[in-house]
């Protein structure tokens, strides 16, 4: 696909998006109300990235500088002039700097060279009980934490498309997951992953793993 070198950006909080993940959207603002119908008129493309501070002026939000292209893969207006979205994760990029326009919403020029490798359509050859095997403090924490993931629905998709699932869907803090976002490679990630679990599946307090 032809990468853009501007994209406009959607700083939106407590939210985060991976390569090969699709998560739905509604769409109220005006000022992403307008930047979702020029994007359509388009190429269908946004970024996505988290905010580093609380904001009252949209324009005086601090971003952090890697975050993710998203396609929109489904569109549908409501009677209430809200749309509703799928958006699906393409390829990280980072930062360059920002683009003054007089649009509402914001525009910056980035770069996607330290993450081509999120285009590659390769699967990687891994069992999925070994997967199971990797994950399982993860699967506990899930669990721990109310959260119910289908393990088998996951077993038909690809081994990234799993790993960043999980990373996004997981309950950690959205530093944590800003983290996830930023490891080169997906078998960075899974290292990050663990490393990020021992915080959680090890109670400091009672000395003891959660059951």
């Amino acid at each position: 696909m032809n990468l853009p070198n501007n994209i406009p950006v959607f700083p939106l909080s407590n939210f985060i998006i991976f390569p090969k993940t699709s998560v739905p959207l509604n769409i109220f603002e005006p000022r992403y109300v307008d930047m979702i119908n020029d994007s359509m008129k388009s190429n269908k493309l946004i970024g996505m990235v988290q905010p580093k501070n609380t904001y009252n002026d949209e324009k005086d939000i601090e971003l952090h500088k890697i975050g993710c292209l998203g396609k929109i893969v489904g569109f549908k207006e409501t009677t209430d002039s809200r749309f509703l979205i799928e958006l699906r994760g393409i390829i990280r990029f980072e930062i360059i700097d920002e683009i003054f326009s007089e649009k509402k919403y914001r525009e910056f020029r980035i770069s996607f060279d330290k993450y081509m490798e999120d285009l590659n359509e390769k699967k990687e050859d891994l069992k999925f009980s070994d997967l199971e095997l990797i994950f399982k403090n993860l699967r506990t924490l899930f669990e721990k934490r109310g959260f119910i993931v289908n393990w088998k629905e996951l077993e038909k998709q690809s081994l990234d498309e799993t790993i960043n699932a999980l990373a996004m869907a997981s309950p950690f803090t959205l530093e944590e997951k800003q983290v996830l976002l930023e490891t080169k490679n997906l078998s960075a990630r899974k290292a990050k992953i663990s490393e990020i679990l021992t915080t959680y599946v090890f109670d400091q307090y009672n000395n003891t793993t959660l059951q």
